[in-house]
């Protein structure tokens, strides 16, 4: 790597270190947000809702603050669930009421969600405003590469530094305080990061005193930071494949880099390959800026396999709501709608469409995801995701597949689908009919993958875990993993 002298602190010009590697974790992004537009909500259980509507009970949890997870709300988890454990407080009848607090029917509510003196806790909840978001995490990232000279931003709510030309090891940590107090003072929202000497290290680093955390793990000390750590607790680890290490003996992330490789990597293939590494410390990737991914995706984990079909359906709804948003927050149109469904004990089948072509349609994609579903009905499903690819970034306002002309190509390419017509005076009720002529036409795209998953490719936007939150202490914001 370059040293670029003058880019250093005074006095370290000649120091020769290892890489220094900081990740950037917001807390609870959405949360926080909101808190920044609403003070008042500061303190208090906050629910931000993908897909949820004031006075509805439909949607997914997209982040729930600290507060909320005290009662029992994660993200992913289904709107309806959340206000089981954690009522709405109706604050449009507060003064109506006289200050006694009532839920949006305006009875007295009878959750059970309960503090310390024995009062009922209600929560306050949020559609998602993904343009607000934006804008907060655009003044992050200007103190990120203010700060750094590389910057791979993953979502937008983290991101990795590689500030090796702008510090030393010696003051490192004081380094990393600095741009956690830039954040907040200058942003108003808090960030937890992690200062290591690989990506891997920096990632659990700054999910291990979350929130408003900064945790330093020097060079040549990696190994002995995570030996300790529950498996669940290594980067792309999630609760199934924790479980299935468990059943193996591995416990903690010691055991796992003492395991014999070559049985990890007959348990899951490449991946267990990738997973002792990772226990042991290693890790060569460099950080780089990230580029536009081939695909954006996100996949969740059943606690234990499950034959129970509406649950799968629902489950691949609230994915398909959250990989449409997150390719509409990203201006990308896309061209092949896809799911994978992993059946024990790890077998990945993927399926996929082509359309006629590049589409903004959230309820196409669910459409389609549950019509690929329907395959995996009976069969026992451990895990499944839903993915957009042959992404078409664009600004313009084309976001719908009005205008287009039914594809003729039944190929099983992906990209032999047609492009777009580009008449605009298509007569927008046609949509409908030009999707079912298509649908029932078309060959879609059908493969089948044993081989597993990597969250290691850089041409996606990966942050793979088994499940829609690691632990507690984990963010669990909801974002696109992809398979």
């Amino acid at each position: 790597m370059s040293n670029r002298g003058s880019s250093r602190l005074p006095g370290v010009e000649d120091e020769h270190e290892e890489c220094i590697v900081l990740h950037v974790d917001m807390d609870c992004f959405y949360a926080s947000c909101e808190r920044l537009r609403d003070p008042s909500l500061r303190g208090e259980p906050v629910v931000v809702g993908m897909g949820y509507e004031e006075g509805e009970s439909h949607g997914a949890v997209a982040t729930a603050s600290y507060e909320a997870r005290e009662h029992g709300v994660e993200s992913a988890q289904a709107i309806g669930k959340a206000l089981e454990r954690l009522p709405k407080k109706s604050e449009k009848n507060d003064e109506a009421s006289g200050g006694e607090e009532t839920t949006d029917d305006g009875e007295s509510d009878t959750g059970d969600g309960h503090d310390d003196t024995g009062d009922e806790v209600r929560g306050y909840y949020r559609p998602v405003d993904i343009e607000f978001y934006k804008s907060v995490s655009s003044d992050v990232r200007s103190i990120l590469h203010d700060c750094a000279d590389t910057v791979r931003e993953v979502s937008i709510d983290e991101a990795y530094l590689d500030v090796t030309d702008r510090t030393a090891w010696r003051v490192a940590e004081g380094f990393a305080r600095h741009v956690k107090n830039r954040i907040q003072r200058e942003v108003g929202v808090t960030a937890s990061v992690g200062v290591a000497p690989n990506m891997s290290a920096a990632k659990i680093a700054s999910d291990f005193d979350k929130p408003d955390g900064l945790t330093e793990v020097e060079p040549g000390t990696v190994r002995e930071f995570l030996a300790p750590l529950d498996v669940a607790e290594l980067h792309g680890i999630g609760p199934v494949t924790a479980r299935t290490l468990r059943e193996m003996g591995i416990e903690t992330a010691a055991d796992l880099a003492d395991a014999d490789p070559r049985v990890l990597a007959d348990r899951f293939g490449e991946r267990g390959r990738e997973l002792y590494h990772r226990a042991r410390g290693d890790d060569d990737r460099t950080v780089t800026p990230t580029g536009r991914p081939k695909s954006l995706s996100r996949e969740s984990a059943f606690t234990d396999p499950t034959t129970d079909t509406e649950e799968k359906r629902t489950r691949v709804a609230n994915l398909a709501a959250a990989v449409a948003e997150r390719a509409r927050d990203r201006d990308a149109m896309y061209r092949t709608i896809g799911v994978k469904v992993v059946t024990p004990p790890f077998d990945v089948h993927t399926r996929a469409r082509s359309l006629p072509g590049p589409v903004d349609e959230p309820e196409l994609v669910e459409e389609v995801a549950l019509d690929l579903l329907t395959e995996f009905d009976d069969d026992r499903v451990r895990k499944v995701g839903v993915r957009v690819s042959n992404l078409q970034f664009t600004e313009s306002d084309q976001t719908s597949l009005d205008g287009f002309e039914t594809s003729e190509s039944t190929g099983n390419d992906p990209d032999s689908a047609s492009e777009p017509n580009s008449s605009a005076d298509a007569d927008s009720s046609d949509s409908s009919d030009r999707w079912d002529k298509w649908k029932n036409t078309e060959n879609p795209p059908d493969t089948t993958d044993s081989s597993g998953s990597s969250d290691l490719d850089e041409s996606t936007e990966s942050d793979d875990k088994d499940g829609p939150s690691r632990s507690p202490d984990h963010d669990g914001q909801v974002s696109l993993s992809d398979f």
